[in-house]
C-alpha cells in the first residue's frame, strides 16, 4: 500500500550548531581551518578557543569554549546595519555582503558576543557566517571537518531526526547572554559558566596569557575582569583573545557637534517664539552659521570613522531603515537643508522665511540632538547605553552646548546675553542633575555596573571627573558675571570630557 503523501508544508531550513564542549581538547583545528576556509588575515578571528581554569590547585581543570558568531534569529547586528551589508538569509544564517559595507562598525557595537571585526586587508565587517559557501553546496563547515574529537554539530533545528535536533531538544544545552533576547542558534552543551560569562573569570596577574601577552591600548578590551568573578567558582582566564572597541574618540566628538549643531538652532527658535525678535542677528545670521559649521564638523567625524569613507552615500540611496544610523543619516540631511535655507533667506533678506522654516527646523533639530540615543540603545552590546534618560539626557546638552556655543555673539547685547547666558547655566545644571542621576542609580546588571564604575572611577574616570568640574565651574562662571567666551570654554569643555567618558566606558567591559 503506497504511503499517504502529507499535505502539510515542509518547514523552512534553519541551520544551528551545537558545540560539544564536553568533546572539546581545545586544539585549535576549527580556528586554523576557518582562517585557511575564509581566508581571514592574522590578528583577527572569525572563530577561536577561549581557555579558562577552573578551581584552585591541585583540583582544577581546564575548560574550554569555541567563540564565534551565534547566528542569533533576532540578530542585532542586522537591524543597526545601515545598508544591509549585513542581512539574514532565508535560512537563518545571518551573512555580510562586503560590497556594500560602509565599515561604520554599528554591527559591531551592537553584536552582544564580539564576533565581528572589521577586516584589515579589505576595512569591511566579517565574521563566522557558518561557511555558507559550502553549505550551499552541501559541504559541512570547515571547522566541523577538520575537528578531531566531532565536538562541532551543524544541522536544522526543524529537521527533528537529525543529530542536533536531538542534542538541543533532548540534552541540557545553554546559549551566551540569553537576557538580551537575541534567541542564539549556536548552543553549549557541557559548557562551564565561567566560559560563558566574559567577565566571570579574573584577568592573571602580571598581563601574561598562556602563550601570550594581554595586549594593552585605549581601545583595547581583555576578556574577565580584574577583581571578583561574577560567580561562585574560582576562576581564572587561561587563553583569550582582546578586541577593539569599535568607535573612538571620533564618536564622542560627534555626540558633541551634533548637539552644538542642534542647540545652535534650538536655543534662538525657542527665543523667538518667546518674543524676541525675528529680525534680531542671533536668529537671523547666528543660528544658521554656528548650527551649520557644527553639522557640517558632525558630518565629516561621521565619514572619517568609516573604514569606507568613499561609500558613504550609501546610507542615503539604499537606507536600511530600521538602522537608527541610516535614521539618523536622513534626519542630518533634512536638517541641513532646512539650515541651508534659512542662511539663504538671510542672506536674500526676507526675514519671514526663516520664520517659516521654523516649524520645519524645529523638530528636525530635537531629532538631530536626541536620535542617538536609539542608536546607543540599538548596540544591545553596551549595557551603560541601554538608558532611559538618554533621550531627554541628550536634549538637555544639546541646549547647553547651543546656547555655550552662542554666548561670545550675544555678548554684544546685554539683554540677549542675560537671556542666552541663564538658559546655559539652567541646562547645564539640569545637565548635571542628569550626569549624577546616571552615575549613582542602580544599574540593573553587572555589565552597566562595570561601565559606570570604569566611567566615573576606572579607566575614564579623569574625564568624567574633569567634565563634571568643568560644568560646574561654567554655571558659577554665568552666575559670577565672568567673561562670556570664559563661560562658553568651560561649559563646552566639560560637556565634551564627560560624553567622550560615556561613549568609551560604554565599550569598556567585554563581552567575548
Amino acid at each position: 500500500m503506497a504511503e499517504p503523501v502529507s499535505l502539510r508544508p515542509a518547514a523552512p531550513l534553519r541551520w544551528a550548531k551545537v558545540v560539544d564542549q564536553t568533546r572539546c581538547i581545545g586544539c585549535h583545528a576549527c580556528s586554523t581551518a576557518c582562517k585557511s576556509e575564509n581566508q581571514v588575515p592574522l590578528g583577527v578571528h572569525r572563530t577561536y578557543v577561549k581557555y579558562v581554569d577552573v578551581g584552585r590547585f591541585p583540583q582544577t581543570r581546564r575548560a574550554f569554549q569555541v567563540t564565534r558568531c551565534n547566528q542569533c534569529a533576532e540578530p542585532p547586528c542586522v537591524f543597526s546595519c545601515p545598508t544591509a551589508a549585513m542581512h539574514q538569509r532565508a535560512d537563518g544564517i545571518v551573512d555580510f555582503d562586503k560590497s556594500i559595507c560602509i565599515g561604520c562598525k554599528a554591527c559591531i557595537a551592537a553584536c552582544p558576543y564580539d564576533a565581528i571585526f572589521i577586516n584589515p586587508e579589505d576595512h569591511s565587517a566579517e565574521k563566522c557566517n557558518f561557511c555558507a559557501q559550502r553549505l550551499d553546496v552541501g559541504l559541512e563547515p570547515a571547522c566541523v571537518v577538520v575537528c578531531p574529537t566531532e565536538a562541532i554539530v551543524v544541522g536544522d533545528l526543524n529537521d527533528g531526526g537529525s543529530r542536533l535536533a536531538e542534542l538541543v531538544g533532548r540534552d541540557v544545552v545553554a546559549v551566551r547572554r540569553p537576557e538580551k533576547d537575541t534567541k542564539p542558534k549556536l548552543f553549549y552543551k557541557g559548557a562551564h559558566q565561567a566560559t560563558l560569562d566574559p567577565i566571570a573569570a579574573r584577568r592573571p596577574t602580571g598581563g601574561i596569557f598562556l602563550w601570550s601577552e594581554q595586549p594593552a591600548g585605549p581601545q583595547l578590551v581583555a576578556s574577565g575582569h580584574p577583581g571578583s568573578p561574577n560567580n561562585a567558582a574560582s576562576a581564572m582566564l587561561a587563553y583569550d583573545v582582546a578586541h577593539r572597541a569599535p568607535w573612538d574618540y571620533r564618536v564622542s566628538l560627534y555626540t558633541w557637534t551634533k548637539g552644538i549643531a542642534a542647540g545652535a538652532y534650538l536655543v534662538p527658535a525657542l527665543l523667538v517664539l518667546t518674543g524676541l525678535d525675528p529680525t534680531s542677528p542671533l536668529w537671523l545670521w547666528a543660528a544658521p552659521v554656528v548650527a551649520g559649521v557644527a553639522l557640517s564638523a558632525t558630518v565629516g567625524l561621521l565619514i572619517g570613522d568609516l573604514t569606507h569613507p568613499a561609500r558613504f552615500y550609501l546610507v542615503l540611496t539604499r537606507p536600511q531603515w530600521r538602522s537608527w544610523l541610516a535614521r539618523g543619516g536622513v534626519i542630518l540631511s533634512l536638517y541641513g537643508v532646512v539650515l541651508a535655507g534659512h542662511f539663504l533667506a538671510a542672506l536674500a533678506g526676507r526675514p519671514d522665511w526663516p520664520q517659516a522654516l521654523l516649524w520645519a527646523g524645529l523638530p528636525l533639530a530635537v531629532l538631530s540632538a536626541v536620535y542617538t540615543a536609539w542608536l546607543f540603545a540599538q548596540a544591545k552590546a553596551r549595557d551603560l547605553w541601554q538608558s532611559p534618560l538618554l533621550p531627554p539626557q541628550l536634549l538637555v546638552q544639546a541646549l547647553a552646548s547651543g546656547a555655550a556655543a552662542l554666548l561670545p555673539i550675544a555678548a554684544s547685547s546685554p539683554v540677549l546675553l542675560r537671556l542666552v547666558e541663564g538658559l546655559a547655566a539652567a541646562a547645564t545644571s539640569v545637565h548635571l542633575l542628569l550626569i549624577a542621576g546616571e552615575a549613582t542609580i542602580a544599574h540593573a546588571t553587572a555589565h552597566a555596573r562595570l561601565a559606570a564604575h570604569e566611567m566615573t572611577s576606572g579607566r575614564y574616570r579623569w574625564y568624567f571627573r574633569s567634565g563634571v568640574l568643568l560644568q560646574g565651574a561654567g554655571v558659577l562662571a554665568a552666575l559670577t558675571g565672568s567673561p562670556a567666551a570664559l563661560v562658553a570654554v568651560l561649559m563646552l569643555a566639560g560637556i565634551l570630557a564627560y560624553e567622550h567618558a560615556f561613549v568609551q566606558a560604554g565599550q569598556a567591559v567585554p563581552l567575548a
